[in-house]
Parts: C-alpha cells; structure tokens; sequence
C-alpha cells in the first residue's frame, strides 16, 4: 500500500536484500487504540441485528447495555442444521448440486463464502453445471456493480455468491429491487441496441421521443444515470423532460413485474441462503442468516460444512471424523445433528472469548497510554489558546531547578552540593552568575537560584523585547510545541518497544500489564522533565543574529 512501510527495520532489510535505495523508517506521530477512540465522544450508540451475541464486550468496554427490540413482523425464515461432509470436495460439489436444484426450480440463492478463493472455486463448480450466476468478492471490477448485483438477488433463478463483507447495507427485495431494474434496463438499451436481449419496454420508450432527443439520450443517458432522479425533474430543458419520462415510465413497469416475481418467489419460499463455512464469530453467520426472511418474507438457511474447514479441524474434527468411519458413513453422507450444531455454536464462543481477550488486553494497554495522551493533548491545547506562556516558562524553570536538586540528593557536603547545582544551572540558563556571601542553608541558596532564575529571564526579555516587540512570545510558544510534538513522537516509539519486550518479564513470575504501567509512567516523568530543561535551555540562550 503506498504511503505504508513495515516497522523495526523490516523495510529497510527487504530494500537491502533487493538492492534498491534504503529510506527511513516511518515514524508514529500519534496513536490511539479503536476503543479509546470511540471512548472521545460524548455519546456513543449504535444499531445493528447481531449485536447480542457480543453484548459482554459491550458493556465491560465501553459499558453500554444491549436493548433486543422486537422485529417489525415475524421472522418466517427456516434455519436447517448443518451438513457436515468427510471433506472439502465433496461439500462444494454439494454446494452446488443445491444451487443447481434451487435453480431448476426458479428460487433464488446467496452463498455467503469466506475469501475469494474460495467465491470462485464455487464460481467455476457453477460452470460446470451450466448454472449462471453473479459474483461479488470485493474485486475492483465488481464494485460498481455491487449494490446493483446484491439488490437483485431475490430476483427469480437469480444465484448470487457473496464473501461476507461484499454487498452489505443493501437489502435483498425479494422479486428485485424496481429502481436498479429499471436503469440496468436503460444501460442495457443504449449499449446493446442490436441485440434480441434489450428490454422492450425501454425500446418503446425512447423511440416515442424525436430523433434529436434520441442521440442527446444516448450521448448523455450515464451521466444523467449518476444523478438523482428528483434534481432531474426540478429542469425543463428538453433532454431532462424527456429522460425523466422514459425513467417514470419504465420504473412503473418495473414496480409491477417486481410486486408480481416477488409473490412467485414467496409462494417458492423465498431467498434460499447458503453458507460455505461456519465463521469464527457467530456475529458473522447471524448476519448471513439474516439476508434471509426480511420484512416477514418466507426464506431458510442451511449450512455446508466439511472436516477440513478451520473450525472444526481444530475443535474435535478428529473425533467426527472416526464417529464417521465407526459407525460406516459413505464419504458422500453428511452428518446433521442438533448436537453437533451445539458444539459447534461452542467452539465460536471460545473463539470469541479467545479475541475478546485480546482486544480487551490492547485496550487495557492503551489505558496507561490515553492518560499521558490526555495530558499531553490537554497542554498542548492550553498552549495554543495563551498568548503570553511568560509565566510557563518560569514554571519549567523553577522545576527544572527542582529536577536538579532531586538529583542531587546524595550529596550531604553543602560545598560540593552548591558547587555542581550551580554548574547545572549556569549551563541550564546560559548566564553565569556569582553568591556574594556563604550560604548557611540550603533552602536560602535555593531562594538566591530562583531569582537568578527570574533575572536570567528578565535580561533576554529586555534583549530580544529591543530588536522587536513580541519576539520572546513567539519564540516562547514556538520552543514549547516543539519540543512536545518531538518528544511525544520519541515517547510513543519507546512505549513501542517496550511494549514488545515487556512480556518477556511474564517468564519471571511478574505481570507484564503491571510491569508496563510502571515503566511507562517513568517514561512519562523522564519526558516531561526533558520538555521542561529543552524549553528553558533553548528560550534562555537563543541569540538573534541580524544582518
């Protein structure tokens, strides 16, 4: 993808190993976890019919509740038991012997596959059977065809093959959906005038209209297609006049011949739904499940499965597998029992539970991170709206001051003590400086720094305030967010790493979450002392050069 690049120095040994030029690695400038991100907002809510099968995560996460509301008319939909075949093969060529008989009968079908592969092995099964069908599997030439493809799914002996992400949001009417019929039928006249197959009512229909208009209508019929039907009629020029009747007239037709199909294919019992392999989350199959039975429609779903497929090879597939052969099952019998649906149904909640976990760890993680984010934005944030940040330099001063004390503590000799805090401090400001008489405290030499301190700032505020008014704000505020953004950036990449290596401690008998909390924060502390002795070095000893 452009613009990506692999992190911890993957790239730049694949650039090696291929001889081409070696660039730096990307650096992370922000990060957020999708649950903290969603946790900004103020309100959250959402809608969707398969969310009370994750209704835990929910609540723990983001403590929402989940509200089951009632469907609008009753589901009529038949959900089979699954088949389960001894492999692969025999349960796509089952797959497609169903397809064959739903076709022969005029029912229309969607099979739900999980990858494309997978779409187009059935794709080419199809063939061979001679049953025509249409394929969506999110390739780049299927997309502008996709809600098209989808909508007409109910249509009769349509047979339509799906991955999971491919057409949602677009309800299946059963009968098809009379507006998409109604401009295929228009792109179906314009581009194939001498063919037997173009719709008859969209030929009477444009050759009722004058020569002229004709040709402006084939000329300019995509481009009208792309825009709302409702702005088109809102024009009195001819062309819009004449388009929007021929796009009246057909949709009318259309309407009737759907309203008819669709109690052809009700009395037929309805879209006929096919999955190819039970998902790891239930989430997923409930949403294949439901492209049936819509509005109180009759439909029905039914499940193929196989020995081989992921879930079952890793939850007791062995243990069917020599059920089958005990008891002399042929090859070509599938097994289909209410226990085994069971089991299955439980295989997916530990799969759920397994992902749930990990998601719930991401997010514990970024927890100990939102903080220090928080913190970081909120200042940032208050930077941005002061206009005078005079006060917040001398604040980073003065515990800067205290950052050096801090570490000092381990000098008892006052001498030694008074000698290296000054060094320190000179360096620090950038302005030597002399005690007139021997201090007897600690706390009274500390008092004789901060106002070094203050008059330090005063000196390069009268300076820079003499070449131009304002300067020192503006070198101010431009100094604090510097020195924030580049040491958030080098504070996120540490977090990174360390967060790769901290589990390791879990070998020591040690919680790595907790271990992650604490070195964290001291990352955390160490980057905030750091902004505060950069801001006041780099305000304290700019020079302006004129020329």
């Amino acid at each position: 993808m452009a613009g990506r690049r692999w992190s911890y120095g993957l790239h730049q040994a694949v650039e090696a190993k291929e001889n081409v030029p070696i660039q730096q690695e990307n650096e992370t400038l922000a990060s957020i976890s999708y649950q903290n991100l969603f946790l900004l907002h103020d309100k959250l809510s959402g809608m969707t019919g398969t969310a009370k099968t994750e209704e835990g995560e929910f609540e723990k996460i983001y403590n929402l509740t989940v509200v089951q509301i009632p469907t609008h008319r009753p589901i009529k939909r038949k959900d089979f038991s699954d088949l389960i075949y001894k492999n692969e093969y025999i349960k796509w060529r089952a797959i497609a012997q169903e397809c064959l008989e739903m076709y022969n009968i005029s029912r229309p079908v969607l099979i739900g596959t999980t990858t494309i592969e997978k779409s187009e092995l059935l794709a080419a099964l199809l063939s061979e059977y001679n049953v025509p069908y249409r394929l969506l599997n999110a390739q780049p030439e299927n997309v502008e065809k996709e809600a098209d493809i989808i909508a007409q799914a109910g249509s009769k002996k349509a047979v339509t093959i799906a991955t999971n992400m491919a057409g949602r949001g677009t309800d299946i009417a059963l009968g098809g959906n009379p507006v998409f019929l109604t401009k295929s039928s228009i792109v179906n006249y314009f581009t194939q005038q001498n063919s037997d197959t173009i719709d008859f009512n969209a030929k009477e229909f444009v050759l009722e209209q004058e020569k002229d208009i004709q040709k402006q209508l084939e000329e300019n019929y995509s481009l009208l297609l792309q825009q709302p039907i409702a702005d088109i009629e809102e024009k009195n020029d001819p062309l819009s006049i004449a388009f929007t009747n021929i796009y009246n007239q057909i949709l009318a037709q259309k309407k009737i011949e759907v309203i008819n199909e669709g109690e052809d294919v009700r009395k037929l019992g309805g879209l006929h739904v096919i999955g190819t392999e039970r998902h790891e989350s239930r989430r997923i199959d409930n949403q294949l499940r439901g492209r049936s039975g819509r509005q109180g429609d009759p439909g029905s779903s039914k499940f193929f499965l196989s020995l081989e497929d992921k879930l079952l090879r890793i939850f007791g597939g062995d243990q069917i597998l020599g059920i089958m052969q005990n008891i002399g099952f042929q090859d070509t019998t599938p097994i289909q029992s209410d226990l085994l649906n069971k089991s299955l149904e439980s295989a997916q909640k530990k799969v759920e539970a397994y992902y749930f976990d990990t998601r719930k760890q991401v997010f514990e993680y970024d927890q100990a991170l939102n903080k220090q984010r928080n913190g970081v934005y909120g200042e940032r944030k208050r930077i941005l709206e002061q206009q005078n940040l005079k006060k917040w330099v001398l604040d980073y001063a003065e515990r800067s001051l205290d950052d050096l004390v801090n570490s000092l503590t381990e000098f008892n000799d006052n001498n030694t003590f008074y000698s290296t805090i000054t060094d320190k401090l000179q360096k620090l400001l950038g302005l030597p400086f002399v005690f007139s008489k021997e201090p007897v405290e600690r706390a009274e030499y500390l008092m004789f720094l901060n106002q070094q301190i203050q008059i330090t700032y005063d000196l390069k505020e009268l300076e820079l305030e003499c070449i131009e008014p304002g300067l020192l704000r503006e070198l101010e505020k431009s100094f604090i967010l510097q020195q924030i953004d580049f040491s958030w950036k080098e504070h996120l990449q540490k977090i990174a790493l360390l967060k790769e290596s901290v589990r390791w401690r879990a070998y020591g008998q040690k919680d790595p979450l907790t271990e992650y909390k604490k070195e964290a924060f001291n990352y955390f502390t160490m980057m905030l002392a750091r902004i505060r002795h950069r801001v006041v070095y780099f305000v304290l000893t700019s020079k302006i050069i004129l020329i």
